[in-house]
């Protein structure tokens, strides 16, 4: 793939998923995580991370979302789908079984957390990346750790409704189990061969 060819599959893809969000945050009632709606309305585990708050919400979600694959040249957009499609349940289980009293949610954060971390997880293996990868796992993790022994940032003012601060820990920790799962196994077929 040529570098024309990289870059307009980059721009395409982050333009089908804020085109998804954006599709289903008019109807967001019907996808955001609703527990009593649960595991009747399945879909929600999913949706849930696509639906926001609120349009401030959905495009401050969707400039973090747009950098990712743009800063992190080795992850191919492949593995990003793969990352989304399998962090956003393991978050939505989360809530439903280890937190009971998360009634509703809705927002991108939390899959970001993962989406950062595992991506910076995995892009410590490339030289070139390795200070820029650490740096922003250093940051991520102080971030959560702030929020959750300070409390929120003032994000919660800037989109009208309070942070789940919860979710970007479960985010991270998905994030980490994901990126830590790739590299135990490129280290095994990498062994095998």
């Amino acid at each position: 793939m040529n570098k024309h060819q990289f870059w307009m599959s980059r721009f395409i893809f982050v333009a089908v998923c804020a085109s998804l969000s954006a599709s289903l945050q008019v109807f967001s009632d019907v996808f955001i995580y609703w527990r009593d709606s649960l595991p009747n309305d399945f879909w929600r585990f999913w949706t849930a991370h696509w639906v926001h708050v609120g349009w401030i919400h959905f495009i401050l979600n969707l400039l973090a979302f747009v950098c990712l694959p743009f800063i992190f040249p080795h992850v191919k957009n492949r593995q990003l789908l793969i990352l989304i499609v399998t962090i956003s349940p393991c978050i939505s289980l989360g809530f439903y079984y280890l937190m009971p009293y998360i009634e509703a949610y809705a927002g991108f954060s939390d899959v970001l957390h993962g989406l950062y971390v595992a991506v910076a997880l995995v892009s410590l293996r490339y030289r070139k990346e390795r200070k820029f990868a650490a740096l922003v796992l250093a940051l991520i993790v102080l971030k959560v750790i702030w929020e959750n022994t300070f409390g929120q940032t003032g994000t919660a003012q800037l989109i009208g409704s309070p942070v789940l601060i919860e979710s970007h820990l479960l985010g991270a920790i998905a994030g980490a189990a994901a990126g830590g799962l790739y590299l135990l196994y490129t280290q095994f077929k990498l062994a095998k061969s």
